[in-house]
């Protein structure tokens, strides 16, 4: 019932003001045109970019981006044809394909576009220089220091063997990622056992983030040494694995109470990197040295001669990278470090003996300052360290991230393959990162030693190289740039239909390495799709494998293809 009062209470006036919007028709256009041109711009200057890189011989066409989905079409019809099973399996499977092409083609927009170019850095400058403000993957600290997500992520979070945690992450597969197995202690015993059966001794190594040596770096709430923190599972995770005989080298404590200690000078940490300082990595090898000889009877050797050599370095750290920051931005330097790198009796560089008694698997912890690559230099890794410790040769598989998995997986195709790489071997030292615990996908891997087959996949011989014209049947997906601690990336690509000169072959196939990713740029190589045309020149991976080896990479997940002796390949111009 409406009020036949002349004055209205407070409800009607109310809705009189603000239940009716007036705009002027002028108004109105303008805020559509504006509106028109704000979306329209972006493609429009996207496209003019692209026509006239294509003009200038840079790009093989000058047709708008999206268009390339079309491209897809025809693998996705593939799947539909080839996959077994009923109709509708095939649709999905169909469909699957086409969703992670769109997925793919959507990240590749987002990277290459121009406007994004312009605008990303100076902004992100903006809010990291005055408010403080990082990105997806990076996270600010106390100026200069940055932080990793996942090494946040790890302190801050419920505990990784928490039961609501493990259901999470068990559930957090989707179309384009396999279901990851959150429990660590299965693999890991499962991997105990299995050394065991052959006599060799296990030691796991997990390196704490920066965010638990120093949080005072990431926020002044904390004062240096006045706190410790961890995850809540770590505790239990640790029991857990020396009751069930597996040995743990816990490096936090030490490294907590060395640089927390008054009179102490110097980070044990890099400031804008997720990596430790070298003086820190030399006190973790004489650490695991000192461990080893407590807890594991190796059988004398003879010293092996080993010598030091110091050497500088000046690198700009992965994290002010991740941060996408210009390239006149301040507040981030590049930082210097001092290397004790390690030389034979020689005076070359160290380099492994598959013949040492003693494997290492490590990730990128093992590898900076070892794999040049990364930019902190060579030489002067963990493993180098531990081996001049110890005076003893060592033998090593180390892989950029995913320390959880990569390098079991890898020492488990080299099984698979005939190659005993475990043959004469009595401990085997596992390093990885410690976020790897809340993060990582820790699947079992059968380590069963096979026998050399023929391969149906052709390989040039040492020395050789073909240039050999095919169809991508299957590539794996490459990491978009910025989103990873590592400039640079491999991903693994089945070939068919291969056309070979000399020697001459045709409808042959091989699995190929490609480089995906060059500091921090895509190569052609990463927007290949299945049904691509290319040329190659392809190379056998023993003749590359120590340049490339412990670069991070991905993997196709056929199980027969990653037995096949891969190549390294290079994508050349099609009129070569």
């Amino acid at each position: 019932m409406k009020s036949s009062s002349p004055y209205l209470n407070r409800e009607e006036q109310a809705l009189r003001e603000a239940g009716q919007t007036t705009i002027r028709p002028a108004t109105a256009w303008v805020l559509v045109a504006v509106f028109l041109a704000v979306i329209c711009a972006v493609p429009l200057v996207q496209q003019v970019h692209d026509v006239r890189s294509y003009l200038a011989g840079e790009r093989v066409s000058a047709w708008p981006q999206c268009y390339a989905i079309f491209r897809r079409v025809p693998a996705a019809f593939a799947v539909l044809v080839q996959t077994p099973g009923s109709p509708m399996a095939r649709v999905f499977a169909a469909n699957r394909q086409l969703l992670r092409d769109i997925h793919s083609l959507e990240d590749a927009l987002e990277d290459e576009s121009v406007v994004s170019q312009m605008l990303r850095p100076p902004v992100q400058y903006v809010l990291s220089r005055w408010l403080g403000a990082g990105n997806e993957k990076a996270y600010c600290g106390v100026r200069p220091w940055l932080f990793y997500r996942a090494d946040i992520d790890y302190l801050t979070g419920l505990g990784f063997l928490n039961p609501v945690q493990l259901v999470r992450r068990a559930a957090s597969g989707n179309e384009w990622t396999s279901t990851p197995q959150p429990d660590p202690r299965p693999a890991i015993l499962a991997f105990h056992r299995q050394l065991e059966e052959r006599g060799i001794r296990l030691i796991v190594m997990p390196v704490p983030p920066k965010s638990v040596i120093q949080p005072d770096k990431f926020t002044d709430r904390f004062k240096a040494g006045t706190v410790r923190l961890q995850n809540p599972s770590y505790a239990a995770f640790s029991r857990d694995l020396k009751q069930a005989g597996v040995l743990v080298a816990d490096v936090t404590p030490v490294f907590t109470g060395m640089w927390s200690s008054p009179g102490k000078e110097g980070d044990p940490y890099l400031a804008a990197d997720t990596h430790w300082r070298p003086e820190t990595m030399e006190v973790a090898a004489r650490l695991l040295k000192q461990y080893i000889n407590e807890k594991v009877q190796l059988p004398p050797q003879s010293d092996a001669g080993y010598r030091t050599q110091a050497a500088g370095v000046t690198n700009r750290g992965d994290l002010a990278v991740m941060l996408r920051l210009p390239e006149w931005a301040r507040g981030y330097p590049p930082e210097a470090v001092c290397l004790r790198q390690i030389l034979t009796a020689h005076g070359e560089t160290w380099a492994p003996d598959e013949t040492s008694d003693v494997l290492v698997l490590g990730d990128s912890f093992s590898n900076i300052y070892s794999l040049d690559a990364m930019g902190w230099g060579e030489s002067a890794g963990l493993i180098e360290q531990l081996s001049f410790e110890l005076q003893r040769p060592l033998d090593r598989l180390v892989i950029n991230d995913n320390g959880a998995y990569a390098t079991r997986s890898l020492l488990a195709r080299e099984l698979a393959r005939g190659r005993d790489r475990l043959a004469g071997k009595r401990l085997v030292i596992w390093q990885f990162a410690m976020r790897e615990l809340a993060s990582g996908d820790w699947k079992s891997v059968a380590l069963t030693l096979g026998k050399p087959v023929p391969s149906l996949f052709v390989v040039p011989a040492p020395g050789k190289d073909w240039k050999v014209r095919g169809v991508v049947r299957a590539i794996a997906p490459a990491p978009r740039p910025g989103t990873v601690p590592y400039k640079d990336h491999i991903v693994a690509a089945h070939i068919v239909d291969l056309e070979i000169r000399q020697p001459a072959m045709r409808d042959g196939q091989a699995f190929v390495y490609l480089s995906s990713m060059r500091d921090n740029v895509w190569t052609p190589a990463a927007r290949l799709r299945p049904g691509d045309p290319v040329m190659l020149l392809l190379r056998p991976w023993s003749d590359v494998a120590p340049r490339y080896e412990r670069i991070n990479r991905t993997e196709l997940p056929d199980d027969a293809l990653q037995l096949a002796e891969p190549c390294w390949g290079e994508l050349m111009p099609a009129g070569r």
